[in-house]
Parts: C-alpha cells; sequence; structure tokens
C-alpha cells in the first residue's frame, strides 16, 4: 500500500477475514493463513483503486471547472501557450461528448455487469457490500465488474478512446 491508513485497513480487513473464516483452526496455521489472507487483501485494493482511479480520474477531469471561472467569457478562449486548453470550448464539447459515449457503453452492458461496476466504482462499495446489494458471492461481483471494465475498455477501444 502506499499510505499508511491503506495499509492499516488492508491490516483490518485480514484480520477480520481470519477471525471469521479460520477462527475455528489451531493457532500454529494462523501466522500462514493470514499472510496469505493480507496478500489477497493488498491485491484487490490495490486493483480496485487503479480501476477507480482510472475511472474517477477521467469522469472528474470533464467535469472540473471553477463556478467563478465559467462567468468570465476570457477563460473560454485558449492562451497562446495552451496553457488554458482544458477550459476552452472545444475541449469542453469534446469532453461532453465522450461522457456521452462513455454513458452509452455503460448502458449496454448487461444489468448485473453494470450494477457491480457502478456500485464499486462509482459507488465507492467494497466487494462484500456489493456482494450484499445484489444477492450475491463476493466472486460473482468481481467476475462482473472484470468482465465489465473489459467490455468497456474494448468498446471505447473501437471508438478511438484510451484511457
Amino acid at each position: 500500500m502506499r499510505d499508511e491508513a491503506g495499509a492499516l485497513d488492508a491490516v483490518q480487513e485480514a484480520m477480520i477475514r481470519l477471525a471469521s473464516k479460520y477462527g475455528d483452526r489451531p493457532a500454529d496455521e494462523w501466522p500462514l493463513l493470514f499472510q496469505r489472507i493480507l496478500q489477497n487483501v493488498v491485491r484487490d485494493m490495490l486493483r480496485r483503486q487503479k480501476v477507480r482511479t482510472t475511472w474517477v480520474s477521467m469522469w472528474s477531469s470533464m467535469f472540473r471547472r471553477d463556478e467563478d471561472d465559467a462567468t468570465d467569457p476570457l477563460d473560454t478562449l485558449v492562451a497562446a501557450d495552451e496553457g488554458n486548453r482544458q477550459f476552452s470550448p472545444d475541449k469542453l464539447v469534446g469532453q461532453a461528448q465522450m461522457l456521452g459515449i462513455i454513458e452509452a457503453e455503460i448502458a449496454r452492458l448487461p444489468q448485473r455487469q453494470r450494477e457491480a461496476f457502478l456500485m464499486r466504482y462509482w459507488e465507492d462499495m467494497s466487494t462484500t457490500e456489493t456482494a450484499a446489494a445484489m444477492g450475491c458471492s463476493e466472486g460473482s461481483v468481481k467476475t462482473h465488474c472484470s468482465r465489465a471494465t473489459t467490455a468497456l475498455a474494448a468498446a471505447l477501444k473501437a471508438k478511438g478512446i484510451t484511457l
């Protein structure tokens, strides 16, 4: 993990899983079980963080505007050095069009994949919370999310959009 809080969360999640699933095992087996569980928790957290960062940063960059900047017409002009290009009208229209394409591709996903994707990466729910909300196993949630991200990436790549 890249920060102390994330590492503590991973250790706490691993300890909860160890206690809930392997509490009946002999104490001498716990260290190896804990190590494996912690490795899996860290991998899950890093994967989730990578996917979330990709999607959220893309969406947030489309909407990043200060309200004060929107009222000044001079801010819509592109400077000679293109330093303010992100706020130019053509850039904003392009971002709106891209968001429309992404929303359309999300809408085309099968219902379960769309639900899992939005709950996990948009609503920032954990695998356990998503599984409970969807009424399925955590493995099913992971499968649905993986298939959704793969399908979205392929659909966007086919349209010439790379992330």
